[in-house]
Protein backbone atom coordinates (compact mmCIF):
# COMPACT_ATOMS: atom_id res chain seq x y z
CA UNK A 1 0.00 0.00 0.00
CA UNK A 2 2.85 2.31 0.06
CA UNK A 3 3.50 5.21 -2.72
CA UNK A 4 6.39 5.09 -4.71
CA UNK A 5 7.19 8.73 -4.14
CA UNK A 6 7.05 9.24 0.02
CA UNK A 7 6.23 7.04 2.74
CA UNK A 8 2.54 7.48 4.62
CA UNK A 9 3.60 4.85 7.85
CA UNK A 10 5.49 6.72 10.23
CA UNK A 11 6.70 3.46 11.47
CA UNK A 12 8.50 2.30 8.76
CA UNK A 13 9.85 6.04 7.47
CA UNK A 14 12.32 6.54 10.36
CA UNK A 15 14.22 3.38 9.51
CA UNK A 16 13.82 3.28 6.10
CA UNK A 17 15.17 7.05 5.44
CA UNK A 18 18.13 5.64 7.73
CA UNK A 19 19.23 3.22 5.89
CA UNK A 20 19.15 5.19 2.42
CA UNK A 21 20.58 7.72 4.17
CA UNK A 22 23.40 5.86 4.99
CA UNK A 23 23.62 3.85 1.38
CA UNK A 24 23.43 6.34 -0.58
CA UNK A 25 26.13 8.84 1.45
CA UNK A 26 28.14 6.33 1.33
CA UNK A 27 27.23 5.69 -2.28
CA UNK A 28 28.28 9.09 -3.26
CA UNK A 29 31.69 8.98 -1.44
CA UNK A 30 32.70 6.63 -4.16
CA UNK A 31 31.23 8.48 -7.25
CA UNK A 32 32.01 12.10 -6.58
CA UNK A 33 31.43 12.76 -10.50
CA UNK A 34 28.24 10.76 -10.73
CA UNK A 35 26.88 12.62 -7.12
CA UNK A 36 27.60 16.07 -8.97
CA UNK A 37 26.04 15.11 -11.73
CA UNK A 38 22.87 14.07 -9.68
CA UNK A 39 22.96 17.27 -7.44
CA UNK A 40 23.24 19.58 -10.71
CA UNK A 41 19.71 17.81 -11.90
CA UNK A 42 18.10 18.50 -8.77
CA UNK A 43 19.54 22.22 -9.05
CA UNK A 44 18.53 22.63 -12.31
CA UNK A 45 14.91 20.87 -11.76
CA UNK A 46 14.10 23.19 -8.87
CA UNK A 47 15.28 26.55 -10.91
CA UNK A 48 12.77 25.43 -13.38
CA UNK A 49 9.29 24.91 -11.49
CA UNK A 50 10.58 27.96 -10.15
CA UNK A 51 10.69 29.47 -13.30
CA UNK A 52 7.38 28.04 -14.50
CA UNK A 53 6.04 29.40 -11.28
CA UNK A 54 6.95 32.98 -11.88
CA UNK A 55 5.90 32.75 -15.70
CA UNK A 56 2.58 31.43 -14.47
CA UNK A 57 2.43 34.72 -12.25
CA UNK A 58 3.40 36.55 -15.12
CA UNK A 59 0.90 34.92 -17.60
CA UNK A 60 -2.06 37.13 -16.14
CA UNK A 61 -3.83 38.90 -18.56
CA UNK A 62 -5.15 42.48 -17.36
CA UNK A 63 -9.10 42.30 -16.88
CA UNK A 64 -12.12 44.77 -15.50
CA UNK A 65 -11.47 43.02 -12.44
CA UNK A 66 -7.71 42.47 -11.99
CA UNK A 67 -6.16 45.91 -13.06
CA UNK A 68 -3.93 45.79 -10.03
CA UNK A 69 -1.86 42.87 -11.76
CA UNK A 70 -0.34 45.35 -14.29
CA UNK A 71 3.38 47.19 -13.25
CA UNK A 72 3.13 50.27 -11.90
CA UNK A 73 5.42 52.73 -13.78
CA UNK A 74 2.82 51.40 -16.85
CA UNK A 75 0.47 54.46 -18.11
CA UNK A 76 -2.35 52.29 -19.61
CA UNK A 77 -4.55 53.59 -22.24
CA UNK A 78 -8.55 53.59 -22.03
CA UNK A 79 -8.65 51.32 -25.28
CA UNK A 80 -9.62 48.15 -25.21
CA UNK A 81 -9.15 46.64 -28.76
CA UNK A 82 -5.55 45.70 -29.14
CA UNK A 83 -5.61 46.58 -32.60
CA UNK A 84 -6.41 49.92 -31.98
CA UNK A 85 -4.11 50.06 -28.94
CA UNK A 86 -0.02 50.99 -28.78
CA UNK A 87 2.39 50.87 -26.38
CA UNK A 88 5.86 52.70 -26.04
CA UNK A 89 8.41 51.52 -24.13
CA UNK A 90 10.83 54.32 -23.19
CA UNK A 91 14.27 54.46 -22.16
CA UNK A 92 14.15 56.20 -18.72
CA UNK A 93 12.47 57.52 -16.44
CA UNK A 94 12.44 61.28 -17.15
CA UNK A 95 12.00 60.52 -21.33
CA UNK A 96 8.68 58.44 -19.65
CA UNK A 97 7.28 60.84 -17.82
CA UNK A 98 7.66 63.57 -20.76
CA UNK A 99 5.95 60.81 -23.41
CA UNK A 100 3.26 59.97 -20.33
CA UNK A 101 2.23 63.80 -20.54
CA UNK A 102 2.40 63.88 -24.21
CA UNK A 103 0.24 60.96 -25.49
CA UNK A 104 -3.16 59.92 -26.65
CA UNK A 105 -4.42 58.51 -23.55
CA UNK A 106 -6.93 56.65 -25.54
CA UNK A 107 -4.78 54.44 -26.90
CA UNK A 108 -1.22 54.98 -26.50
CA UNK A 109 0.35 53.35 -23.05
CA UNK A 110 3.38 53.98 -21.96
CA UNK A 111 5.81 51.63 -20.09
CA UNK A 112 9.15 53.27 -18.69
CA UNK A 113 12.34 51.52 -18.81
CA UNK A 114 15.37 52.40 -16.37
CA UNK A 115 19.09 51.24 -17.18
CA UNK A 116 19.87 48.39 -19.58
CA UNK A 117 18.07 44.96 -19.64
CA UNK A 118 19.14 41.60 -19.32
CA UNK A 119 20.57 40.25 -22.16
CA UNK A 120 18.44 37.34 -22.64
CA UNK A 121 21.12 35.61 -24.89
CA UNK A 122 23.63 34.63 -22.07
CA UNK A 123 20.52 34.09 -19.33
CA UNK A 124 18.68 31.27 -18.04
CA UNK A 125 15.08 31.17 -18.41
CA UNK A 126 14.76 31.25 -14.41
CA UNK A 127 17.31 34.31 -14.52
CA UNK A 128 15.59 35.85 -16.71
CA UNK A 129 12.31 35.85 -15.46
CA UNK A 130 13.91 37.23 -11.71
CA UNK A 131 14.60 40.57 -13.54
CA UNK A 132 12.26 43.19 -12.74
CA UNK A 133 12.58 44.86 -15.90
CA UNK A 134 11.85 41.82 -17.92
CA UNK A 135 9.09 40.95 -15.76
CA UNK A 136 7.05 44.55 -16.36
CA UNK A 137 7.44 44.53 -19.76
CA UNK A 138 5.86 40.65 -19.70
CA UNK A 139 3.13 41.81 -17.12
CA UNK A 140 2.43 44.93 -19.40
CA UNK A 141 2.54 42.77 -22.63
CA UNK A 142 -0.12 40.43 -21.39
CA UNK A 143 0.99 37.05 -24.17
CA UNK A 144 2.76 35.21 -21.13
CA UNK A 145 6.37 33.85 -21.23
CA UNK A 146 7.81 30.48 -22.32
CA UNK A 147 7.22 28.05 -24.70
CA UNK A 148 4.18 26.73 -23.11
CA UNK A 149 2.39 29.78 -21.53
CA UNK A 150 2.89 32.49 -24.49
CA UNK A 151 0.25 33.14 -26.26
CA UNK A 152 0.20 36.13 -28.85
CA UNK A 153 -3.56 36.53 -29.41
CA UNK A 154 -3.87 37.80 -26.12
CA UNK A 155 -1.29 40.16 -26.51
CA UNK A 156 -2.59 43.86 -25.73
CA UNK A 157 -1.04 46.28 -28.30
CA UNK A 158 -0.43 45.67 -31.67
CA UNK A 159 1.48 48.19 -31.65
CA UNK A 160 4.92 47.69 -29.78
CA UNK A 161 7.26 50.74 -30.27
CA UNK A 162 10.64 50.59 -29.10
CA UNK A 163 11.80 54.44 -28.06
CA UNK A 164 15.34 55.26 -27.08
CA UNK A 165 17.87 57.84 -27.33
CA UNK A 166 19.85 58.55 -30.10
CA UNK A 167 23.26 57.46 -28.84
CA UNK A 168 25.41 54.43 -28.44
CA UNK A 169 23.47 53.38 -24.51
CA UNK A 170 20.32 53.88 -26.82
CA UNK A 171 21.67 52.05 -29.25
CA UNK A 172 22.44 48.82 -27.03
CA UNK A 173 19.33 49.62 -24.85
CA UNK A 174 17.34 48.83 -28.43
CA UNK A 175 19.24 45.91 -29.20
CA UNK A 176 18.61 44.04 -25.74
CA UNK A 177 15.28 44.80 -26.40
CA UNK A 178 15.27 43.32 -30.05
CA UNK A 179 17.27 40.17 -28.44
CA UNK A 180 14.12 40.07 -25.99
CA UNK A 181 11.76 39.83 -28.52
CA UNK A 182 13.69 37.86 -31.27
CA UNK A 183 14.36 34.94 -28.58
CA UNK A 184 11.64 34.77 -26.34
CA UNK A 185 8.76 36.36 -28.56
CA UNK A 186 9.54 36.03 -32.15
CA UNK A 187 5.63 35.46 -32.99
CA UNK A 188 5.63 39.29 -31.99
CA UNK A 189 7.88 40.08 -34.55
CA UNK A 190 6.18 37.43 -37.26
CA UNK A 191 2.82 39.21 -36.85
CA UNK A 192 4.83 42.38 -37.28
CA UNK A 193 3.72 44.18 -33.69
CA UNK A 194 7.51 45.71 -33.07
CA UNK A 195 8.66 49.07 -34.12
CA UNK A 196 11.56 51.03 -33.75
CA UNK A 197 10.57 55.04 -33.03
CA UNK A 198 12.26 57.85 -34.95
CA UNK A 199 12.40 60.52 -32.70
CA UNK A 200 14.16 63.43 -34.83
CA UNK A 201 18.34 64.04 -33.55
CA UNK A 202 18.26 67.35 -34.56
CA UNK A 203 15.90 70.95 -34.85
CA UNK A 204 16.78 73.83 -37.11
CA UNK A 205 15.47 77.12 -36.43
CA UNK A 206 15.10 80.23 -37.97
CA UNK A 207 12.89 83.28 -37.44
CA UNK A 208 10.17 81.92 -36.28
CA UNK A 209 9.99 78.86 -38.34
CA UNK A 210 11.74 75.54 -37.25
CA UNK A 211 11.96 72.06 -38.82
CA UNK A 212 12.75 68.75 -37.08
CA UNK A 213 15.68 66.28 -38.76
CA UNK A 214 15.60 62.46 -37.67
CA UNK A 215 19.56 62.44 -38.15
CA UNK A 216 22.76 63.54 -39.39
CA UNK A 217 21.87 62.89 -42.95
CA UNK A 218 18.72 64.41 -43.27
CA UNK A 219 20.65 67.74 -41.59
CA UNK A 220 23.43 67.58 -44.57
CA UNK A 221 20.54 68.04 -46.92
CA UNK A 222 18.92 70.29 -45.34
CA UNK A 223 22.06 72.50 -44.60
CA UNK A 224 23.06 71.68 -48.21
CA UNK A 225 19.80 73.13 -49.56
CA UNK A 226 20.09 75.92 -47.37
CA UNK A 227 23.75 76.84 -48.69
CA UNK A 228 23.04 76.00 -52.52
CA UNK A 229 20.08 78.58 -52.34
CA UNK A 230 21.58 81.97 -54.17
CA UNK A 231 25.10 80.68 -54.52
CA UNK A 232 27.55 79.86 -57.45
CA UNK A 233 30.72 78.19 -58.11
CA UNK A 234 33.50 79.54 -60.41
CA UNK A 235 35.47 76.48 -61.68
CA UNK A 236 39.18 76.96 -62.78
CA UNK A 237 37.60 76.31 -66.44
CA UNK A 238 35.99 79.09 -66.14
CA UNK A 239 32.81 78.07 -66.11
CA UNK A 240 29.94 78.85 -63.16
CA UNK A 241 27.80 76.12 -62.12
CA UNK A 242 24.66 77.79 -60.14
CA UNK A 243 21.14 76.07 -59.28
CA UNK A 244 20.32 72.55 -59.94
CA UNK A 245 23.48 71.80 -61.84
CA UNK A 246 25.71 73.17 -58.50
CA UNK A 247 22.81 70.65 -56.68
CA UNK A 248 23.73 67.82 -58.32
CA UNK A 249 27.57 68.32 -58.34
CA UNK A 250 27.29 68.64 -54.62
CA UNK A 251 25.64 65.56 -54.31
CA UNK A 252 28.11 63.71 -56.29
CA UNK A 253 30.82 65.51 -53.73
CA UNK A 254 28.56 64.40 -50.69
CA UNK A 255 28.59 60.36 -51.81
CA UNK A 256 32.86 60.39 -52.48
CA UNK A 257 33.21 62.84 -49.26
CA UNK A 258 31.03 59.33 -47.56
CA UNK A 259 33.94 57.00 -49.31
CA UNK A 260 36.75 59.50 -48.64
CA UNK A 261 35.45 60.25 -44.52
CA UNK A 262 35.95 55.88 -44.20
CA UNK A 263 38.93 55.97 -45.94
CA UNK A 264 40.70 58.71 -43.44
CA UNK A 265 40.87 56.12 -40.86
CA UNK A 266 43.55 54.34 -43.02
CA UNK A 267 45.09 58.02 -43.80
CA UNK A 268 44.60 61.74 -43.80
CA UNK A 269 41.50 62.37 -45.74
CA UNK A 270 43.37 65.43 -47.84
CA UNK A 271 45.79 62.86 -49.09
CA UNK A 272 43.08 60.53 -50.33
CA UNK A 273 40.93 62.85 -52.03
CA UNK A 274 43.44 64.00 -53.85
CA UNK A 275 45.43 61.34 -55.28
CA UNK A 276 42.13 60.08 -56.19
CA UNK A 277 41.57 63.03 -58.29
CA UNK A 278 45.00 62.48 -59.72
CA UNK A 279 44.24 59.07 -60.39
CA UNK A 280 45.91 57.08 -58.24
CA UNK A 281 43.12 54.75 -57.75
CA UNK A 282 42.50 53.64 -61.47
CA UNK A 283 44.05 51.24 -63.46
CA UNK A 284 46.76 54.05 -64.77
CA UNK A 285 48.14 55.86 -61.27
CA UNK A 286 49.95 58.51 -61.98
CA UNK A 287 52.95 58.63 -58.85
CA UNK A 288 53.68 62.36 -60.07
CA UNK A 289 50.32 64.18 -60.69
CA UNK A 290 49.68 62.32 -57.18
CA UNK A 291 51.98 64.12 -55.59
CA UNK A 292 51.12 68.02 -57.49
CA UNK A 293 47.93 67.58 -56.12
CA UNK A 294 48.83 67.32 -52.73
CA UNK A 295 50.36 70.64 -53.04
CA UNK A 296 47.18 72.46 -53.53
CA UNK A 297 47.13 72.05 -49.53
CA UNK A 298 51.17 73.54 -49.25
CA UNK A 299 51.46 76.61 -47.63
CA UNK A 300 54.44 79.21 -47.82
CA UNK A 301 57.69 77.94 -47.17
CA UNK A 302 56.50 74.00 -46.99
CA UNK A 303 58.60 71.87 -49.52
CA UNK A 304 56.49 69.62 -52.45
CA UNK A 305 56.10 66.49 -52.38
CA UNK A 306 57.43 63.50 -53.37
CA UNK A 307 55.52 60.16 -54.09
CA UNK A 308 57.35 56.12 -54.71
CA UNK A 309 55.66 53.02 -54.88
CA UNK A 310 56.88 50.74 -51.97
CA UNK A 311 56.49 46.59 -51.91
CA UNK A 312 52.96 47.17 -50.12
CA UNK A 313 52.02 50.81 -50.41
CA UNK A 314 52.14 54.51 -52.21
CA UNK A 315 54.57 56.64 -50.09
CA UNK A 316 55.03 60.64 -49.93
CA UNK A 317 56.87 63.01 -48.44
CA UNK A 318 57.87 66.56 -48.19
CA UNK A 319 59.57 68.96 -46.01
CA UNK A 320 57.76 70.93 -44.03
CA UNK A 321 59.57 73.80 -41.18
CA UNK A 322 62.67 71.41 -41.47
CA UNK A 323 60.65 68.07 -40.62
CA UNK A 324 60.18 65.13 -42.81
CA UNK A 325 56.20 64.85 -43.12
CA UNK A 326 55.12 61.58 -44.68
CA UNK A 327 51.28 59.97 -46.22
CA UNK A 328 51.11 56.50 -46.83
CA UNK A 329 48.43 54.43 -49.03
CA UNK A 330 48.83 51.00 -48.20
CA UNK A 331 47.38 48.41 -50.37
CA UNK A 332 44.39 47.50 -47.42
CA UNK A 333 43.26 51.12 -48.41
CA UNK A 334 43.41 50.68 -52.24
CA UNK A 335 41.89 47.62 -52.23
CA UNK A 336 38.72 48.85 -50.17
CA UNK A 337 35.44 48.68 -51.55
CA UNK A 338 34.94 52.36 -51.34
CA UNK A 339 38.72 53.44 -53.03
CA UNK A 340 37.17 51.39 -55.64
CA UNK A 341 33.83 53.79 -55.63
CA UNK A 342 35.60 56.85 -55.17
CA UNK A 343 37.56 56.01 -58.51
CA UNK A 344 34.80 55.55 -60.23
CA UNK A 345 33.62 58.91 -58.98
CA UNK A 346 37.14 61.03 -59.14
CA UNK A 347 37.28 61.22 -63.07
CA UNK A 348 34.23 63.15 -63.63
CA UNK A 349 35.13 65.21 -60.33
CA UNK A 350 38.62 65.64 -61.58
CA UNK A 351 37.79 67.23 -64.42
CA UNK A 352 35.73 69.99 -62.54
CA UNK A 353 38.69 70.79 -59.78
CA UNK A 354 41.41 70.67 -62.23
CA UNK A 355 42.89 73.46 -59.92
CA UNK A 356 41.59 75.22 -57.48
CA UNK A 357 37.54 76.58 -57.46
CA UNK A 358 35.98 79.46 -55.88
CA UNK A 359 32.33 78.79 -53.90
CA UNK A 360 30.85 82.64 -53.69
CA UNK A 361 27.30 82.88 -51.68
CA UNK A 362 26.40 86.75 -51.15
CA UNK A 363 29.08 88.45 -49.52
CA UNK A 364 31.25 85.69 -48.82
CA UNK A 365 34.16 83.81 -50.96
CA UNK A 366 35.74 80.38 -50.16
CA UNK A 367 38.83 78.60 -52.00
CA UNK A 368 37.38 74.89 -52.82
CA UNK A 369 40.24 72.36 -53.94
CA UNK A 370 37.98 69.27 -54.39
CA UNK A 371 34.92 67.79 -52.98
CA UNK A 372 35.65 68.18 -49.01
CA UNK A 373 36.04 72.07 -49.41
CA UNK A 374 32.85 72.12 -51.26
CA UNK A 375 30.45 70.40 -49.05
CA UNK A 376 32.10 72.29 -46.13
CA UNK A 377 31.58 75.26 -47.60
CA UNK A 378 27.76 75.01 -48.57
CA UNK A 379 27.13 73.23 -45.40
CA UNK A 380 28.94 76.35 -43.73
CA UNK A 381 27.13 78.76 -45.91
CA UNK A 382 23.67 76.72 -45.12
CA UNK A 383 24.11 76.99 -41.25
CA UNK A 384 24.42 80.90 -41.35
CA UNK A 385 21.39 82.26 -39.45
CA UNK A 386 20.06 79.13 -38.21
CA UNK A 387 20.15 77.85 -34.93
CA UNK A 388 20.42 74.10 -34.80
CA UNK A 389 19.58 71.98 -31.17
CA UNK A 390 20.88 68.62 -30.72
CA UNK A 391 18.96 66.02 -29.02
CA UNK A 392 21.20 63.84 -27.15
CA UNK A 393 18.47 61.94 -25.64
CA UNK A 394 14.97 61.87 -25.58
CA UNK A 395 14.56 63.69 -21.68
CA UNK A 396 15.85 66.52 -23.47
CA UNK A 397 12.83 67.01 -25.22
CA UNK A 398 9.49 68.63 -23.74
CA UNK A 399 6.16 66.77 -24.42
CA UNK A 400 4.93 68.94 -27.01
CA UNK A 401 8.34 68.08 -29.04
CA UNK A 402 7.70 64.77 -28.26
CA UNK A 403 4.25 64.76 -29.60
CA UNK A 404 4.22 66.17 -32.93
CA UNK A 405 7.94 64.48 -33.65
CA UNK A 406 7.86 60.97 -32.28
CA UNK A 407 3.59 60.26 -30.71
CA UNK A 408 1.80 61.67 -33.38
CA UNK A 409 0.58 59.32 -35.51
CA UNK A 410 -0.46 61.85 -38.65
CA UNK A 411 3.45 63.20 -38.09
CA UNK A 412 5.76 60.40 -36.63
CA UNK A 413 8.10 58.03 -38.68
CA UNK A 414 8.40 54.34 -37.46
CA UNK A 415 10.80 51.28 -38.76
CA UNK A 416 8.81 47.74 -38.65
CA UNK A 417 10.79 44.81 -37.71
CA UNK A 418 10.98 42.04 -39.98
CA UNK A 419 12.90 38.84 -39.91
CA UNK A 420 13.72 38.32 -43.62
CA UNK A 421 16.49 35.60 -43.36
CA UNK A 422 15.85 33.78 -40.13
CA UNK A 423 19.28 31.99 -40.32
CA UNK A 424 21.52 35.11 -40.78
CA UNK A 425 19.44 36.64 -37.89
CA UNK A 426 19.72 34.21 -35.63
CA UNK A 427 23.46 34.24 -36.79
CA UNK A 428 24.02 37.70 -36.10
CA UNK A 429 22.42 37.36 -32.27
CA UNK A 430 24.61 34.57 -31.11
CA UNK A 431 27.48 36.13 -32.36
CA UNK A 432 26.95 39.87 -31.26
CA UNK A 433 24.83 38.87 -27.94
CA UNK A 434 26.16 35.45 -27.28
CA UNK A 435 28.76 33.80 -24.70
CA UNK A 436 31.64 33.34 -27.21
CA UNK A 437 33.77 36.33 -27.27
CA UNK A 438 35.62 35.19 -30.56
CA UNK A 439 32.74 35.52 -32.65
CA UNK A 440 31.93 38.79 -31.59
CA UNK A 441 36.16 39.93 -31.31
CA UNK A 442 36.22 38.67 -35.56
CA UNK A 443 33.33 40.77 -36.07
CA UNK A 444 34.78 44.03 -34.26
CA UNK A 445 37.89 43.73 -35.94
CA UNK A 446 36.33 43.09 -39.50
CA UNK A 447 33.73 45.52 -39.61
CA UNK A 448 35.27 48.34 -36.96
CA UNK A 449 36.77 51.07 -39.53
CA UNK A 450 33.45 51.08 -41.49
CA UNK A 451 31.43 51.72 -38.28
CA UNK A 452 30.18 55.24 -37.74
CA UNK A 453 29.99 55.59 -33.52
CA UNK A 454 28.44 58.64 -32.17
CA UNK A 455 30.17 58.44 -28.68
Amino acid sequence: SQTKDKLVSSEVRPAVEGLVQEGLASWFEEHPNEAKAIVSKIAEAAAAREAARKARELTRRKSALDITSLPGKLADCSERDPAKSEIFIVEGDSAGGSAKQARNRDNQAVLPLRGKILNVERARFDKMLSSDQIGTLITALGAGIGRDDFNADKVRYHKIVLMTDADVDGAHIRTLLLTFFYRQMPELIERGYIYIAQPPLYKAAKGKSSRYLKDDAEMDAFLIDEGVDGAELDLPSGERRTGKDLLALIQLCRQAKGNIDRLAARAPAFAVEQTALAGLLGETPDIAAAAARLDLYAEEGDGLWTGERGDTAYVFKRIRRGVTESVVLDDGLLHAADARRLAERAGALAEIFSGRAVFRRRDKSTTVRGPMDLVGAVMEAGRKGLSIQRYKGLGEMNPDQLWETTLDAEARTLLQVKVNHADDADDMFSRLMGDLVEPRREFIQENALDAEVDV
